[in-house]
């Protein structure tokens, strides 16, 4: 993995001269890059951006231009919003950001329907999506499992194909299903017996568009839950349930892949919604902070209020910029593969998001902490965020797992076909020829000034096959990944905005590089902790803290008053 070349990139803040640089463009700088969507629809890209990064390369051509939509796309788009914000604004709505609600709104449904948009066949198409167009029928994404969170190679939902072979009978329970107790028309992910190659049966995963009036489909009383509490969430049993062959998605035991399909499609709205709704916060709270007066001055002139509203606007800016960066990604000819990037944006929201609504509660003191007002809501909102599309603990290891799978394929060139999370096979090929020592000469000019081995990489060597469970170390691999990806979303867009002199583009100068500055410092210190015997890593005693505590089931430390010898 180009380690080296990540050093590098953190610490100039550099991805490409004229375009990149330590400053953004200067108006008039590449006025050349900045074409229209339909140039970037039609042009070829390799659609590895995000995997290249793990060999330190950066293509230019793959974040430059920043996407744009045509005036007559941006027009449909305004008579779409503008009548939603009308019913906002005069009728007695929260008057939260229109943006936000529409973001959220697609984020809880996308997922619902999006197995057939993506997936499903022309019939499968003309059949259900009009209805769920036009709100006539609501739909479900039915893939999680009492025993299956993160997991959904394990669940046990079945599905058996009728001796006739015109249906499947589906058994099974879907746990925390977003309407739930509404949905008529829902994707139900189970298990069938699929006939291999060599003849063998196997359980593979398989998609079903399966109809509540299907019968044999139940739902439970909904959850209390936390937050998000106007959705229906909710069990759902199928017994006996009769699905046509014929509404199989894809085909039968390509289910898997149809379920991370539609995950990896939804992760990247998530940018959007968060920044629409640390938008919203910034107008509530810096009004607040303006009119209240403590110690004969405003809360916006304290050093440490301003601190919490730069913090708000770099985080929108950021989450803003990597979701429309990605957006543009996926409206590439073909299927382009953004599921790096998606996860990416996803995690770097979701994390972002919950920081801004505690210092935006923060800011109101204790107006943030009661029913009264709407503040407490977005906190109880927002925490889901990070359990939902995909854990972010989940999605840290798949950004370095998937990113370090894809470099040992290109570094050694032996690598043909690798088990999925099989990434240990990379490390155990570079392992025989690093293992001696660093100083040593290795092989495929994987290291000097010019090679993408950085020494540190022998801190990977040592785990070989185990690298999967060094969970603390793909952390950090991933964090590092996802700020190089976030200070790409806003060197792109911001170029552009000073390219086309765009009005505030002077902010968003001064968002770039005040994020750019602290990410490099983040990336710096992640990078040295993943040398070998870097006294900066703790790795192994947080593991040992953890380790302790749970072996005790309790806090494992003696009370501050407690005496090694009876009180006389």
């Amino acid at each position: 993995m180009n380690l080296n070349k990540l050093f590098g990139l953190s610490r100039s803040v550099s991805l490409g001269r004229n375009v990149f640089a330590p400053r953004v463009a200067q108006k008039g700088d590449c006025l050349h890059h900045f074409q229209s969507r339909r140039f970037i629809r039609s042009s070829a890209r390799s659609l590895t951006y995000a995997k290249d990064l793990f060999l330190g390369k950066v293509n230019k051509a793959e974040v430059f231009p920043f996407p744009e939509i045509s005036k007559e796309e941006l027009e449909e788009l305004n008579q779409l919003v503008q009548p939603v914000e009308k019913f906002f604004n005069e009728d007695g709505g929260y008057k939260t950001s229109v943006y936000y609600c529409v973001f959220v709104s697609l984020l809880r449904a996308f997922s619902s329907y999006v197995g057939i948009l993506i997936a499903g066949n022309d019939s499968q198409k003309a059949k259900y999506l009009p209805r769920l167009a036009t709100g006539e029928h609501i739909a479900a994404f039915c893939l999680t499992e009492p025993g299956s969170g993160s997991d959904a190679a394990s669940i046990q939902t079945r599905a058996t194909l009728t001796e006739d072979g015109k249906h499947f009978l589906l058994n099974g329970t879907k746990f925390w299903i977003s309407n739930g107790g509404w949905a008529d028309i829902m994707t139900v992910f189970a298990r069938t017996e699929v006939v291999d190659k060599d003849g063998q049966k196997k359980d593979k995963i398989t998609a079903f568009i399966v109809e509540r009036a299907f019968g044999g489909v139940t739902s439970g009383k909904p959850e209390d839950k936390l937050g998000i509490r106007g959705s229906n969430t909710c069990e759902i049993t199928f017994e006996d349930t009769k699905v046509p062959i014929e509404n199989v998605i894809g085909e039968v035991g390509g289910g898997f892949k149809v379920a991370m399909n539609i995950l990896n499609n939804g992760r990247f709205s998530m940018g959007s919604a968060g920044a629409g709704m640390i938008k919203r916060l910034i107008e509530l709270t810096s009004e607040y902070a303006s009119t209240r007066k403590q110690f004969n001055r405003s809360l916006s002139e304290f050093g440490m209020i301003q601190d919490k509203f730069a913090t708000m606007a770099l985080n929108a800016f950021v989450m803003e910029s990597m979701a429309y960066l990605t957006a543009g990604m996926m409206d590439r000819p073909g299927v382009p593969d953004c599921s790096l990037e998606a996860a990416m944006v996803k995690v770097f929201s979701s994390e972002g998001s919950w920081i801004c609504v505690s210092e935006a509660l923060q800011v109101l003191g204790g107006l943030g902490f009661t029913k009264n007002y709407p503040y407490e809501r977005y906190l109880r909102d927002c925490r889901i965020l990070q359990i939902f599309e995909g854990t972010n603990e989940i999605l840290r290891m798949y950004i370095a797992l998937t990113g370090m799978q894809y470099a040992g394929k290109i570094l050694t060139g032996k690598i043909k076909e690798m088990k999925k999370g099989n990434v240990g096979v990379v490390f155990e090929i570079l392992g025989k020829k690093l293992k001696d020592s660093v100083v040593k000469t290795v092989d495929f000019g994987l290291t000097g000034k010019d090679g993408v081995v950085h020494p540190s990489l022998t801190h990977f060597v040592i785990f070989t096959s185990t690298i999967v469970e060094e969970q603390l170390v793909l952390k950090k691999v991933a964090d590092v990944l996802i700020n190089l990806y976030a200070m790409t979303a806003v060197l792109s867009r911001t170029s552009r905005s000073v390219s086309i002199g765009l009005r505030n583009h002077d902010h968003e100068v001064l968002l770039t590089n005040t994020f750019c500055k602290d990410a490099h410092f983040k990336n710096n210190f992640l990078l040295t902790q993943l040398q070998k015997n870097s006294p900066e890593n703790n790795d192994a005693n947080i593991k040992k803290i953890a380790q302790e505590v749970i072996a005790k089931r309790a806090y494992v430390c003696s009370h501050p008053l407690d005496r090694t010898f009876r009180h006389v």
